[in-house]
């Protein structure tokens, strides 16, 4: 079992704890991959779905911890990555 992270009261706390070694209080088995937005969202699109598939996407985006904005945006690259990728 990891170590718990303490709280910190100040940033200069926060900065002298990350100077350390923090294997102790990474546990692999909760790690999952981050995905960071850096480019701005300068473009906006109309999109129709069924209330089911839109319920459906909301909870499999509330399951990944994502906004469901998020999750399409994601969805839709994914499907533009798949495509561009030579099959086998």
């Amino acid at each position: 079992m990891s170590k718990r992270v303490p709280r910190f009261r100040t940033d200069e706390e926060a900065e002298a704890f990350l100077e350390q070694d923090l294997t102790d209080y990474i546990d692999r088995h909760t790690l999952r991959p981050v995905r960071f937005e850096l480019k701005p969202k300068n473009s906006a699109i109309s999109l129709r779905l069924s209330e089911e598939l839109l319920k459906a996407v909301k909870d499999a985006a509330a399951r990944e911890g994502v906004s469901y904005q998020k999750f399409i945006r994601n969805a839709v690259e994914e499907a533009v990555l798949r495509g561009r990728r030579p099959t086998r």
